[in-house]
């Protein structure tokens, strides 16, 4: 590491720039306490300057008034000539005692008659600063009358922009400087030490998360007898011992994560995320009614005959397969797994999560549900079909008990869905009532008529075949 530390190395640690800091703000803030006072004392020995311009002319004044009325046309045509001729008196107001306007002369003064009702004289500078405007009651003029002239101000404003800004460079200058000398001083002594320091902060801190311990710490050569000195060794001493605890506590942490993420996964393959989500909240009993969701049932006909023909691992294996590409789909189409019981496959849309178009994604899974099944050979003589019902309604959904958790549905829609299904047609989708009124404007759907529904008797249900080719949107 090098021993020299140049002058912006320094300003880059937090702690320099602390320094600078508070040495600028307390510079800054001791000129700025000796601007306020000096900058009003400056304003003043302006205005004075305007105020002298303005005693000339009142003097102008008394001495026309003395040879004539205030009022006859020869005093107005001078005090014209005195506005139009000086190029900082803009306006002239002239007032009896009694508050009367005798002339008015340029521009208006903001001072008025009765600004001046308790003063023998008034000053009063607008909030521009480029007018400033001098009343004289009568008891500083002859006669009974009071006068008020505006004057021009904006070289005033300017010669205290320039003053102020004079003192703001003077302040900089000496504020640069001071801070930069405290800077030098302090930097051999506790910040280079200090800079260094971080850094093998860092060093160590790179090392330790690499779970490495042979980095070169440019500290430990340094033989201070202070408490930065101190401090060096205690790093030094405790260095290798952090460092193999850290390698220790890394190492049972990732295998927490890893069985972390195990426990997520499988948790996340039984419930959906939020009911997963609630569950983790330790909330005992799980349930929220929904008002309208599309249940799937779907179950392959002649599985029963087939299972006695094939060995059970296979037949396993078969199934595992069927509904493999079903959680595809089902994933595809944004849906909700509920369960599967045997050879039987269920599905919901419109859960956990409410959307619009639930019973458009349950007959799109449906139909591609029908062309999977097609997709696997004849095994024994057996070409694999498919019985698929669907229905539309409120249900309940939620978990419940303590063990072997899932999320599971309740309510007459489940039952109708099932009965669609059990007395369905083997590579037909059959629908309800309530199903069709979503589908018929987007769907080709022919009416299968009235079958009898064990504890419903006669319901009117439908065959869905196919989505048409420019159908109308979901509602």
């Amino acid at each position: 590491m090098r021993n020299f530390f140049p002058i912006f190395t320094l300003f880059q640690a937090r702690l320099s720039r602390y320094i600078v800091l508070w040495v600028f703000a307390s510079i800054i803030v001791i000129e700025f306490i000796i601007l306020i006072p000096s900058y009003f004392a400056e304003e003043k020995r302006q205005l004075e300057k305007l105020e002298s311009i303005s005693e000339a002319t009142v003097d102008s004044i008394k001495t026309l008034t003395q040879q004539e009325e205030i009022t006859s046309n020869n005093v107005k045509a001078q005090l014209e000539q005195i506005v139009y001729q000086s190029k900082v008196i803009r306006g002239i107001a002239i007032y009896t005692t009694d508050g009367k306007l005798i002339q008015t002369l340029g521009e208006s003064p903001q001072l008025s008659f009765s600004d001046l009702r308790n003063s023998d004289m008034l000053h009063k500078r607008n909030s521009k600063g480029n007018r400033y405007d001098v009343g004289w009651s009568n008891t500083m003029l002859p006669g009974d009358w009071i006068l008020i002239i505006r004057h021009d101000a904006s070289e005033v404003q300017t010669k205290l922009n320039f003053f102020i800004l004079r003192i703001a460079v003077l302040v900089l200058i000496i504020s640069a400087f001071v801070t930069s000398v405290t800077m030098i001083v302090l930097g051999a002594t506790v910040i280079v030490p200090i800079l260094r320091l971080r850094d093998n902060l860092q060093t160590a801190g790179y090392t330790l998360s690499q779970d490495r311990t042979d980095c070169e710490l440019h500290t430990i050569s340094e033989q201070r007898k202070d408490e930065l000195g101190e401090v060096m060794r205690a790093f030094q001493e405790m260095f290798d011992r952090v460092s193999r605890e850290i390698s220790r506590r890394k190492e049972s942490e990732e295998k927490l994560r890893i069985e972390q993420e195990k426990a997520e996964n499988l948790l996340l393959n039984i419930l959906p995320q939020p009911i997963a989500e609630q569950l983790k909240e330790k909330q005992s009993t799980i349930a929220k009614g929904f008002s309208e969701v599309t249940i799937l049932f779907a179950d392959i006909v002649g599985f029963t005959e087939l299972s006695a023909k094939v060995e059970p691992e296979e037949l396993v294996s078969l199934l595992n397969k069927i509904f493999s590409a079903f959680d595809c789909l089902t994933e595809k189409h944004g849906l909700e797994k509920i369960k599967t019981i045997g050879d039987s496959y269920m599905v919901a849309a419109g859960l956990p999560i409410p959307q619009s178009d639930h019973a458009d994604a349950i007959a799109d899974m449906a139909l591609d549900m029908q062309k999977e099944i097609y997709n696997f050979p004849i095994l024994y003589g057996t070409k694999l079909r498919i019985r698929i019902g669907i229905n539309t309604g409120p249900v309940v959904a939620g978990v419940i008990g303590t063990k072997k958790f899932i999320y599971d549905l309740w309510g007459d829609a489940v039952n109708v869905a099932s009965r669609m299904e059990s007395q369905g047609l083997p590579d037909c989708i059959q629908v309800t009532e309530e199903t069709y009124q979503r589908l018929q404007t987007r769907y080709h759907c022919k009416e299968r008529g009235y079958i009898k529904i064990k504890g419903k008797g006669l319901m009117q249900t439908y065959l869905l075949l196919s989505k048409k080719a420019h159908s109308e949107p979901s509602p």
